[in-house]
C-alpha cells in the first residue's frame, strides 16, 4: 500500500510538472503575441503622430503666412497690435 501511495504521489508531482509546463510554454507564447501587438500599435500611433505633425507644420505655415500678408497690407495694426499684445503678456507674467 505505501508503494501504491508513493507510486499516485509521484504520478501526480509528474503530472503537475507537465501542467506547469504547458502553461509556462503558453504563457511565453502569449507574451510573444503581446509584444507583437504592442509593436504594431507603436507604429500605427506613430504615422498618426507623424501626420498631425505634418497637419501642424502646414497649419503654422498658413498662418504665419496671413500674418506676414497682414503686416505688408497695414503695417500701422500690426504694429498697434504686436504692442497691445506685448503690453497683455509682460501684464501676466510680471505681475507686481
Amino acid at each position: 500500500m505505501a508503494t501504491a501511495k508513493k507510486q499516485g504521489s509521484e504520478a501526480d508531482i509528474s503530472a503537475s510538472k507537465i501542467e506547469a509546463r504547458e502553461a509556462f510554454e503558453k504563457l511565453l507564447e502569449a507574451k510573444a503575441h503581446f509584444r507583437e501587438a504592442a509593436r504594431s500599435a507603436g507604429l500605427e500611433l506613430k504615422e498618426e503622430a507623424l501626420d498631425e505633425l505634418i497637419k501642424g507644420s502646414e497649419k503654422a505655415e498658413d498662418i504665419a503666412r496671413s500674418i506676414s500678408e497682414y503686416a505688408r497690407e497695414k503695417p500701422i495694426n500690426a504694429l498697434a497690435f504686436a504692442f497691445i499684445g506685448g503690453y497683455l503678456i509682460s501684464q501676466v507674467f510680471f505681475k507686481r
